[in-house]
């Protein structure tokens, strides 16, 4: 077999893929062509460039999306740091808490020592003491 064979071989068969894409475009046409004669009503045509309209819409989702994600990271951030806060307020609300209540039973024990039975002042006027 010589070079000059097999290049007409693949001529032939290069020439044979392109009529069978050719015939294959053709038909396809004439099928579209058909179809549309066939559909009563026309279609709506689609925006142009419909890929840029919809990149263009995705984008503006994706920012809209970072940015509540965004949002939601700072109020966390905010929330977490007022957790901390109020835990520190906590902690100095206890010894307070516990002061306050000794410090209320110690005003009822002088002023039970103060105060002398049958006093007007004391609401027990009539009473017996406590032991």
């Amino acid at each position: 077999m010589s070079e000059h064979d097999a290049g007409g071989r693949e001529t032939g068969s290069g020439n044979r893929v392109s009529r069978s894409v050719e015939e294959f475009v053709g038909q396809l046409r004439a099928f579209t062509d058909r179809a549309r004669g066939a559909v009563p009503f026309s279609l709506p045509r689609l925006p142009s460039p419909p890929g840029a309209l919809s990149a263009a819409q995705l984008r503006a989702i994706d920012r809209a999306v970072r940015s509540q994600r965004q949002q939601i990271a700072a109020m966390t951030a905010q929330l977490q740091a007022f957790d901390e806060q109020l835990a520190v307020f906590e902690r100095i609300l206890d010894p307070l808490v516990e002061w306050s209540t000794t410090w209320a039973r110690l005003e009822e024990s002088v002023a039970d020592l103060v105060r002398r039975p049958g006093d007007p002042d004391d609401g027990t006027a009539g009473t017996t003491p406590r032991p």
